[in-house]
């Protein structure tokens, strides 16, 4: 039997249930999985159902799914299960979440297949050799940008790629880019923000005496570090623990929410909701 993953959002009504599940039996679909909310902020249903069938080849049931939804205002998707999604990892010179997204893939434990390593740097090029990974280093200056934007919008491109993960790509993108890559590029940075902006976030958090860290994995879009959050987390910190310290603990942090993040994306369990997310775990 074929597994496949609907994912879908409208106006909510009396009978959206009844119409998506009645639809698969209909057609000799078995709902393994299903998961549904309510926003009563804006009067929309979301809908996560994952479902395996013989009846009916993909196009087909896409086709009337269509129809189904046309009559609900539905935006929906309808997802190969069995397909893991193409990705594509930018980096720069911190790669504690790069080799963790590396180390998960490889055991299985992510429903990615990493495409492409695309780095501002050197640094991890022998790193994405040990797991068999094309890398591409394209430098970034203020003067190259549109350039090395068009090259690296290129490769995504050329291998597929559903999914863009900047696992600590410390350039910021372009407006152009960021709407390119709207819905598909996942960022991960620490959550002191807005304070401690710049360099060396760490040190400036301990010389405040912090007693929480914190990563935050979100969106791209424009507006820097504001796209819609996927998920966070915090870790305890207190006046014992020097930079060093802080630094290794929001590194695991960054690693373990991104990898979340990650997952979910690519699980596809993550609905957008205006400026915020639905995620159904």
């Amino acid at each position: 039997m074929s597994a496949y993953i609907l994912t879908l959002s409208c106006p909510d009504r009396t009978g959206i249930v009844h119409a998506v599940s009645g639809f698969l039996l209909e057609r000799g679909g078995n709902i393994e999985e299903a998961a549904q909310y309510n926003d009563h902020g804006t009067g929309l249903f979301f809908m996560r159902v994952r479902f395996a069938c013989t009846a009916h080849d993909r196009d087909a049931l896409a086709r009337e799914l269509g129809e189904l939804a046309q009559g609900f205002g539905m935006d929906w998707k309808l997802h190969d299960a069995s397909q893991p999604v193409k990705t594509v990892i930018l980096v720069s010179k911190e790669g504690h979440c790069l080799n963790d997204l590396l180390f998960r893939w490889k055991s299985g434990l992510l429903a990615i297949d990493v495409r492409a390593i695309v780095s501002n740097h050197r640094d991890f090029y022998q790193l994405a050799a040990s797991y068999n990974v094309p890398f591409h280093h394209i430098p970034v200056t203020a003067a190259t940008k549109p350039q090395a934007e068009a090259k690296q919008l290129e490769i995504i491109e050329a291998e597929g790629s559903e999914l863009v993960v900047l696992a600590r790509y410390m350039q910021v993108l372009s407006n152009d880019l960021c709407a390119r890559l709207a819905g598909r590029a996942i960022n991960i940075h620490h959550s002191f923000l807005p304070s401690f902006k710049g360099a060396k976030p760490y040190y400036q958090a301990h010389d405040r005496g912090v007693k929480l860290i914190g990563a935050t994995a979100h969106y791209v879009t424009a507006d820097l570090d504001e796209g819609p959050i996927i998920e966070q987390d915090v870790a305890r910190a207190d006046h014992t623990d020097t930079v060093e310290d802080l630094t290794a603990r929001g590194r695991d942090t960054e690693s373990q929410v991104l990898a979340r993040a990650v997952k979910w994306h690519s699980e596809r369990r993550v609905l957008m909701n205006g400026h915020k997310t639905v995620i159904f775990k």
